[in-house]
């Protein structure tokens, strides 16, 4: 039974590789992900509604597990849209990029629309990134902003991570990667194929193509609330950008191993050059001082390894990117559009 399970999933696998791209139903997809923002989504989907977008569009909402009681609300939107809607409901808080992957997923549009949940980007924008991206052809928009309306630390943060990216994911100069961005149906349907437990949206797009176009928008003040970014989440981002789409921090521990041999090598000359020439007295503090400086450095190499360890043995073991609990949509959606792996072990 099992044999004939697994044959059948390589059926169709085969099918799908070989089926052409499904045509996009709709001009544009806007991806939310929703976190606690029952203060703040009704307002923001009552003002994409009422966009005019020629071809049309759909707004796809994705609880990422909020505490409150944001699934109710994002019900009762759905209960009475005017635009096609769909709403993903996940069964715990995996994060804001996994939830913009589970959205990803459900977007059927030419063009694909990712935005927050907090009005900071005022939704008229939705038409001017729209109207850009399909005037010019790029794959990707990010969009930038002359000043952020974020707390003074997480813009200190948000620069630094922008600044590292430019590095570690070979970021194009000047690109701010924001979370405001508009994506072809290519890129979204490559994205979507990466099943990893730890994705990091703007990687896996840096992965695909470097087609990329920036525009200046506006940015407000939070609307209501305050941001769910905390040091704490924003460390586990950079986490997964560093580790999971780059090896450059082996590659720093490399240098950094080579860096204090060649320390420790000149270290040992002086010393033995000092006890031939004269009668040193005992080292007790230079010695310790030696000793922790290299334990620490060891002791941060084994963990930069065992987090890649670590990460390798969680995704080998195939932890979930998310589970999805429920999904409502108002018009049923064409499985194979994006290779959906939820389509493909339904068939299997």
């Amino acid at each position: 039974m099992v044999q004939l399970s697994r044959l059948r999933l390589r059926i169709a696998l085969l099918v799908v590789d070989n089926l052409p791209p499904v045509l996009p139903r709709l001009a544009l997809s806007i991806v939310i992900p929703v976190y606690n923002g029952a203060r703040s989504i009704a307002d923001l989907v009552h003002a994409l509604e009422n966009l005019s977008i020629a071809g049309g569009h759909e707004i796809v909402l994705v609880d990422d597990g909020s505490a409150d009681h944001t699934l109710a609300v994002c019900y009762a939107l759905f209960d009475t849209a005017s635009v096609p809607m769909t709403i993903v409901s996940l069964a715990r808080n995996y994060g804001e990029h996994n939830a913009v992957m589970a959205g990803l997923r459900y977007a059927s549009g030419a063009h694909v629309i990712t935005m927050d949940d907090d009005l900071q980007n005022p939704p008229e924008e939705v038409e001017r990134l729209l109207a850009f991206a399909q005037r010019n052809g790029k794959d990707v928009v990010y969009t930038y902003y002359y000043r952020k309306r974020h707390a003074v630390w997480r813009n200190l943060a948000s620069g630094l991570a922008n600044r590292v990216a430019d590095i570690v994911l070979d970021k194009p100069r000047g690109l701010y990667l924001s979370s405001f961005r508009c994506l072809t149906a290519f890129v979204v349907r490559e994205i979507i194929r990466y099943e990893g437990p730890f994705p990091y949206v703007d990687g896996l797009i840096l992965q695909v193509t470097h087609d990329m176009e920036r525009l200046l928008v506006g940015h407000l003040p939070r609307a209501a609330g305050s941001s769910n970014y905390t040091m704490r989440r924003l460390l586990r981002l950079w986490m997964n950008m560093f580790v999971n789409f780059s090896v450059m921090p082996l590659r720093i521990s490399t240098v950094t191993g080579f860096a204090l041999s060649a320390l420790g090598a000149v270290g040992v000359a002086m010393a033995v050059g000092e006890a031939l020439l004269s009668s040193p007295p005992p080292g007790w503090a230079s010695l310790m001082a030696a000793l922790l400086l290299l334990s620490g450095v060891q002791l941060l190499i084994l963990g930069i390894i065992g987090e890649y360890l670590g990460r390798l043995y969680l995704t080998a073991n195939h932890r979930p990117q998310s589970v999805v609990k429920e999904v409502r949509c108002t018009e049923p959606q064409h499985p194979a559009a994006h290779r959906s792996p939820d389509w493909l072990s339904k068939r299997a």
